[in-house]
């Protein structure tokens, strides 16, 4: 479970995000706070993997509060959640580490989804985590999961997606396929598989789990749902 501070001065607002938070399936809000120092309390009262930051509150602004997290060595990711607009505080957000910024008013589709792609990082660096750490590729892919965040169907062929729905369709029964397995049936490229595949995987129309064997790391294989 991937535990989640809400930091926004607006209770009603704060409010809001944690229900949304709490929608999305492997999250939990751990605490909310309504300003900076009660949010650097709550980070160090729990366990909190993942921050939703304000960068505009009463007592300090969320530059300062990112700074704290930092300086202090936490090891909670960021998102920003703000109406901050101005390209200085966007580029210091993000050279501090910010891994996706969200400006307000958002949906609750637009914050779900960076969620999930959240979700969907955390889960490919623990998988891609081998005997000698993690490669580029993997490292790559995992990254492409933050920067896709914006929308599933981004950079995403009707043609190449039902070639890719085909190689599914056809897999052997109760095996599912790998990114790289995709790969070699289609001629797409990994990196290319795998973002058709995570789209089916948020469109519901596949499912993903791990697949054991062999000495090395795990992948995961993708399985076609009714929906396909």
């Amino acid at each position: 479970m991937i535990g989640v501070l809400v930091v926004e001065d607006d209770p009603l607002l704060a409010a809001g995000h944690a229900e949304k938070v709490a929608r999305v399936p492997g999250f939990a809000v751990v605490a909310v706070a309504h300003s900076g120092r009660e949010a650097l309390a709550a980070v160090g009262a729990h366990a909190v993997d993942l921050v939703l930051l304000d960068m505009t509150l009463p007592d300090v602004d969320g530059l300062q509060v990112l700074r704290a997290l930092r300086a202090a060595a936490v090891p909670a990711d960021v998102i920003a959640v703000t109406a901050a607009r101005d390209p200085a505080v966007v580029r210091q957000a993000l050279s501090m580490g910010v891994v996706q910024y969200l400006l307000k008013p958002f949906t609750t589709a637009a914050l779900e989804e960076r969620l999930r792609a959240y979700a969907r990082f955390r889960a490919d660096v623990a998988a891609a985590s081998g005997e000698f750490g993690i490669d580029q590729q993997a490292i790559d892919e995992a990254l492409a999961q933050l920067r896709t965040a914006n929308g599933p169907a981004r950079g995403v062929a009707a043609p190449t997606l039902q070639t890719v729905v085909a190689a599914l369709r056809e897999a052997p029964a109760g095996q599912g396929l790998s990114a790289a397995e995709v790969a070699t049936v289609t001629g797409l490229s990994r990196v290319s598989a795998r973002r058709y595949l995570e789209h089916l995987t948020t469109t519901g129309r596949a499912r993903r789990e791990p697949r054991y064997g062999g000495s090395g790391r795990p992948e995961l294989a993708y399985h076609p749902t009714p929906a396909l």
